[in-house]
């Protein structure tokens, strides 16, 4: 790979005042606060247990923390905006005492989560839905002046995976889709913002690895590219194994897209992450 490949991408990000430097990959440890998660380690039930989680991600390299109370996996149950709240707040809270040096990505796509989070102390908004199933929410990303990871999704967590279809090329397609919205949230001054290609979401295991595969498509937009393989069914489904038993081909699907140019990964087994990227990082190495 030429190392100027990635030179033009934008590679800092302003956390309440503080930059976060892209230009090496990072990872972001998955806390889950849904009863319901497709991986079944990953289910967060007490205060003690998410604390727990965040050191363990901590301990081991992770520089964002996604903290989700709204299961997205496919045919998920829906939960209110009031239930999500209260799954997430007191939990933002007491992390945000406990380990005031973490920063917290919200995974949510209502704008008073992401909001009312933010407040609480969180610092990203990662949005499965980039905007579509909440239409105040590009507006309450540039009001709360933070980073704002917009996500590929066709259709809801409920019906996404309902016979998924695309015209052509799927990659070209999920720029064609990001394209007005980046261009709408910078009209809006929106600075920081992060491409999610949305594997597993809206995509059949055909259209996830043909994604991955022209994944360089992205780079059009100067943007950082957040990846988010972790234990998903396009591993333990293509392999025939179970999500409890992916971590290997998670770890081989984070190489490809970190030499494609992702700047985030996005996993539930944080040390296996940093592990990769310090080991691609050393391949780019003159």
């Amino acid at each position: 790979m030429a190392k100027d490949t990635f030179l033009n991408r934008k590679t800092t990000l302003n956390l309440k005042g503080e930059l976060m430097d892209l230009a090496k990959p990072c990872v972001m440890g998955i806390l889950n606060l849904t009863p319901d998660s497709f991986y079944s380690h990953s289910r967060i039930s007490s205060m003690d247990a998410a604390l727990a989680r965040v050191e363990e991600c901590l301990r081991e390299g992770a520089s964002f923390i996604d903290i989700g109370a709204y299961s997205s996996r496919p045919g998920a149950a829906d939960v209110s905006a009031d239930e999500e709240l209260q799954r997430l707040i007191p939990v933002i809270e007491l992390i945000s005492r406990k380990f005031p040096e973490a920063k917290l990505s919200i995974d949510t796509f209502r704008a008073k989560v992401a909001r009312e989070s933010i407040e609480a102390g969180a610092h990203v908004i990662n949005d499965i839905a980039a905007g579509n199933l909440d239409e105040a929410m590009f507006e309450t990303v540039a009001a709360l002046k933070v980073p704002y990871i917009l996500m590929h999704m066709l259709g809801t967590p409920q019906n996404m995976q309902q016979n998924p279809k695309y015209a052509g090329n799927v990659s070209l397609e999920v720029v064609d889709y990001f394209s007005p919205k980046v261009e709408q949230l910078r009209k809006l001054g929106v600075a920081d913002l992060i491409i999610d290609p949305g594997f597993g979401f809206s995509k059949t295991i055909a259209h996830n690895y043909e994604l991955l595969n022209d994944m360089e498509n992205l780079n059009v937009f100067g943007l950082p590219v957040l990846a988010g393989f972790s234990r998903k069914s396009m591993i333990y489904k293509f392999l025939g194994t179970t999500p409890e038993t992916s971590l290997n081909g998670t770890t081989v699907l984070n190489t490809l897209a970190l030499q494609k140019g992702a700047a985030i990964l996005r996993v539930h087994d944080v040390k296996a992450a940093v592990e990769c990227i310090t080991l691609v990082e050393k391949m780019r190495q003159p």
